[in-house]
């Protein structure tokens, strides 16, 4: 009986599966060198409990916390239109908006979940990055990924390291983000 399978067709067989593993291994992504690398200020005025500030103010709680976290205000879900700047003067131009929303997730201290998107229209950038993760806000700086983007950002992904850098109460705050792209197309 004559073998189904002959040397030549195996050998050939073997260096198609070894040259389409080669080519689809990803590239090797240097931590110390993104391909690209923002440092931007993210501004959020929270609306007041009895809504007479809403021309300053650019997001608004629109869940109460639970009874769940006692101080922590757990369940509290915050929607948002923020400014983000170059600096961190909330009164410079603004370079891109925050749009998305973040809410109160621990009953035992205080910690968010973040999802936004960076919203790029300018003679510098067009185009939109998406972030989003865990604001484990008692630790110096916090990393948020960077899923995804479309324009000059088409496909970005890489990571967000977040700095509280100032808080007025529960009315104002102030990040500092410093965004670094291991994903450039």
């Amino acid at each position: 009986m004559k073998s189904l399978v002959n040397t030549p067709f195996l050998i050939l067989f073997f260096l198609l599966v070894v040259s389409q593993t080669a080519f689809a291994a990803p590239k090797a992504i240097n931590p110390q060198n993104p391909c690209k690398r923002m440092v931007l200020y993210y501004h959020d005025l929270l609306l007041n409990a009895n809504g007479t500030d809403v021309d300053n103010s650019t997001s608004a709680a629109v869940t109460n916390p639970t009874k769940l976290g006692n101080n922590y205000v757990f369940g509290k879900l915050i929607v948002f239109d923020d400014p983000v700047t170059k600096d961190q003067n909330l009164h410079s131009p603004p370079v891109a908006k925050a749009q998305g929303l973040y809410f109160y997730d621990m009953k035992t201290d205080f910690t968010a979940w973040f999802a936004f998107s960076l919203i790029f229209n300018s003679t510098e950038h067009k185009g939109i990055l998406n972030i989003m993760g865990a604001d484990l806000m008692m630790d110096k700086t916090r990393d948020f990924t960077v899923v995804g983007g479309t324009g000059d950002f088409f496909m970005a992904r890489g990571i967000a390291t977040v700095t509280t850098e100032a808080v007025e109460g529960i009315k104002y705050f102030r990040l500092k983000m410093d965004i670094k792209l291991y994903e450039c197309y």
